[in-house]
């Protein structure tokens, strides 16, 4: 076994273990590209070995999603196959453990027609409604881990040539630790730090938070009831996961209706396989009422206007900008990495248990708590060296949050 194999091996058994804690007899749904076939069989190997069931693997390949974009008719982009929602329900309603590998170029779908994405979105986004519901309210396992890919290495690592995969591997196995003695105690301990920074901004049970950088001047106010978590999570049996690996973030729900001001992006954001850069939002009562972007401006206007929630805010995230992602200074142009390097904030819906309670309540229970609803979520990244964050106190009283990017508390 060649070194990049070990590493590929152990990467695999971390993804079972720490991702998504496979329990004996559990099923188990991958998501994972051709490309990548190995790194999936060794998903699937390890999954088996710590118990699994049954492993069900739903392969993607880029070209042939680039071809359906480029022939399909029309109205295939307007309606989401039954079939498809019926199958994650199902694996839901038996409690999976649902893996998703994510290895796709940023401009997989460059040069294609924004309505057809904008309607396949609005399609995807309905068909699963209920899945995504269901692993926003943590009621199964879930995690998102990334593989390189040849057109992925080549956007991030433009002068690297034929070493560009190589070297994106590497960056990916830094990012989730694989090199410590003991990767799956190093993640526990990492666990643990994110979680106490979350137990202070609880203690704190801030109000607002005010934003202010170069090109940003925000305030978000917050549920009464909000929680701050870390990726560290548990599914509705008490079992431990790890939502998102890498991860560095910690992070709560905004009020739906209590964003007010303007906020710039400081990294690009890939969606839709196009790239939206250099973009600012304007908010009002919570709404996005203004959108300016230099690049990609009709496809971040269309994500804006999928439905009516996703005109407003789901999540609100603290990341250092002395996260280990960040000092790495690469771009990954993929926001499970950038967003980790980052503040950033999320378009659309919001997570059930960031509310006390949340995950029990109905869709009109979090409504009522502030909590916004919609088909999509999508991570936009705002944080740099000179964001400074403000907490603000329900008596007024003014605390440090973020200084120059990097915790005050």
């Amino acid at each position: 076994m060649s070194e990049f194999e070990h590493h590929l091996d152990k990467y695999a058994e971390l993804i079972v273990k720490v991702g998504v804690n496979v329990q004996q007899g559990q099923e188990v749904f991958i998501t994972g590209a051709v490309d990548n076939a190995t790194l999936v069989r060794l998903v699937a190997s390890n999954a088996y070995a710590a118990g699994a069931s049954n492993v069900h693997v739903d392969w993607t390949d880029d070209s042939l999603s680039r071809l359906k974009y480029e022939k399909a008719a029309d109205d295939i982009f307007t309606r989401y196959p039954e079939w498809e929602t019926a199958k994650r329900n199902s694996f839901v309603e038996r409690g999976a453990a649902f893996i998703s590998i994510v290895s796709s170029s940023p401009d997989l779908l460059k040069g294609i027609d924004s309505g057809r994405i904008s309607n396949f979105q609005k399609a995807s986004g309905q068909g699963l409604k209920e899945f995504r519901r269901a692993i926003q309210a943590d009621k199964v396992s879930w995690t998102v881990v990334a593989a390189a890919s040849k057109q992925w290495a080549a956007k991030v690592f433009p002068e690297a040539g034929e070493e560009a995969v190589e070297l994106l591997w590497k960056a990916i196995f830094d990012s989730v630790r694989l090199h410590a003695e003991d990767p799956v105690k190093a993640w526990e301990e990492h666990n643990a730090t994110l979680h106490t920074k979350g137990e202070i901004l609880n203690k704190n049970r801030f109000k607002k938070l005010h934003y202010t950088a170069p090109g940003t001047d925000l305030t978000i106010e917050l549920p009464e009831n909000h929680i701050w978590v870390a990726a560290g999570s548990t599914n509705v049996s008490n079992v431990p996961f790890m939502a998102n690996m890498p991860t560095e973030e910690v992070f709560t729900v905004p009020l739906k209706t209590g964003v007010n001001g303007y906020v710039s992006s400081t990294k690009p954001l890939s969606y839709g396989g196009n790239i939206i850069d250099r973009f600012k939002l304007t908010f009002e009562n919570g709404r996005i009422v203004k959108v300016e972007a230099e690049e990609g401006q009709e496809i971040l206007q269309q994500l804006v206007d999928i439905d009516e929630g996703s005109h407003y805010l789901g999540e609100v995230a603290l990341v250092p900008h002395e996260s280990p992602i960040s000092q790495s200074n690469i771009l990954f142009y993929n926001t499970l990495f950038d967003e980790n390097a980052s503040n950033h904030l999320a378009i659309g819906s919001g997570y059930a248990f960031n509310i006390e309670g949340g995950k029990n309540m109905s869709p009109e229970e979090l409504e009522a708590s502030g909590v916004n609803a919609s088909i999509t979520h999508n991570d936009f990244m705002i944080g740099s060296a000179e964001m400074d964050i403000d907490g603000i106190l329900s008596d007024g009283t003014v605390v440090p949050v973020f200084r120059k990017g990097n915790w005050a508390i």
